[in-house]
């Protein structure tokens, strides 16, 4: 493919690798520092929560760059017009500023591109010592080796996702899968953070319930993939009003265009432009879909209220309003970019709690011995 070639140039990597390096060194000495002298599995699960933290602040910045358009600040990959920074590229921006002043190529969104790839290169080093450290010390912290190097593999594929964004151009499928990508790196983080961690009994979820949060968290991720085509397909706008859409209970919607998933942005598959009544089927749907996620979370929080897991419930509720309040805010008040950011959070965050719930194991119901039940009145045997 002519693009990809032309695109990715690898001349830079070296360098890149080396302020990744960098920028990880610091969360690296801030975790010796505060663990010297602590047992391997506590140094990993302090490894692991920052990572996470760090990871969590990533998908945010992401969430910046692709809503602030700077997706193709550099459109290349993985330096910018074959450098390490847009300092070395400083002719090639200002050409293509100056060709086209609000176009996709301006200093700052090459700089906001590049830092997320710095940040991103930070974490996978970050991720990298987690598994190589895991592995070392498995026989005397027990560590859940397969974890660490499942999370690097995938971290490994999220820089993949990362190039063919760039080299396709901002191809729709592709950045959302790339943010779904990011949302499994947080799961994948929060289950070892858990699983390092000591044994909590008031973690523990009855099997029942259990269950229950399995499918509300299959909801969010169908929902987090539905957003993630809203956004990728700037489709937010397309309605404007709530609760209604377009002033209607059911606007004119074209959703086999709309959900058409492999075509270029702004394109049918043809190659003729997408109209805008499958930009209003996308919009809808992911709405719609937001009620019955809504419902869930405020359904499985008074289930967790009822058997005194009050705190959890309140995380819930809270994170339901949060999502609420922002995503009315992206609609009403035109998708300000700080709502934006905020909605994107506050989808990473309900992966990360839901992670961190579903880690922990699930109580048993303890089976009453038949000889410990009570005869029946007047019974006995024959």
């Amino acid at each position: 493919m002519d693009t990809f070639e032309t695109f990715v140039d690898w001349s830079p990597v070296f360098r890149l690798l080396l302020v990744g390096m960098l920028i990880a060194a610091g969360p690296l000495l801030w975790v010796w520092l505060r663990s010297r002298g602590a047992p391997p599995v506590q140094r990993l699960r302090a490894l692991a929560a920052l990572t996470l933290f760090l990871t969590f602040d990533l998908v945010l910045f992401g969430a910046f760059t692709r809503l602030t358009d700077s997706g193709l600040g550099c459109p290349d990959w993985p330096g910018c017009y074959g450098a390490a920074s847009p300092i070395g590229a400083r002719a090639d921006i200002t050409a293509a500023q100056a060709a086209m002043p609000t176009g996709p190529v301006t200093w700052s969104k090459a700089w906001i591109e590049m830092i997320h790839r710095y940040l991103a290169t930070a974490v996978g080093g970050l991720i990298l010592v987690m598994a190589v450290v895991s592995t070392v010390e498995r026989r005397r912290a027990h560590t859940p080796v397969r974890w660490a190097w499942l999370t690097l593999a995938w971290v490994c594929l999220q820089g993949a996702f990362g190039a063919l964004t760039v080299t396709m151009k901002l191809f729709p499928a592709i950045v959302t899968l790339h943010l779904l990508g990011g949302m499994v790196l947080l799961a994948l983080l929060r289950w070892q953070d858990v699983r390092w961690g000591a044994p909590s009994a008031s973690g523990e979820t009855p099997a029942a319930l259990r269950a229950a949060l399995w499918g509300l968290f299959a909801l969010v991720w169908l929902q987090i993939a539905l957003g993630g085509w809203v956004s990728t397909n700037y489709a937010v706008l397309a309605c404007r009003d709530f609760p209604t859409c377009q002033g209607s209970w059911w606007p004119e919607m074209d959703f086999a265009r709309g959900f058409e998933l492999w075509r270029e942005l702004g394109v049918q598959g043809s190659g003729e432009a997408l109209p805008f009544a499958a930009l209003t089927a996308i919009h809808y749907v992911h709405r719609l879909f937001a009620y019955l996620v809504l419902a869930a979370l405020a359904a499985v929080g008074v289930w967790q209220w009822r058997i005194g897991q009050r705190a959890r419930a309140r995380w819930l509720w809270g994170l339901a309003g949060w999502q609420l309040l922002t995503g009315l805010s992206n609609v009403v008040l035109d998708w300000p970019l700080v709502a934006a950011v905020a909605h994107t959070g506050g989808a990473a965050a309900l992966v990360v709690v839901l992670s961190g719930w579903l880690a922990q194991p699930a109580v048993r119901a303890a089976r009453t011995p038949v000889l410990d039940r009570p005869l029946a009145a007047g019974g006995g045997r024959a």
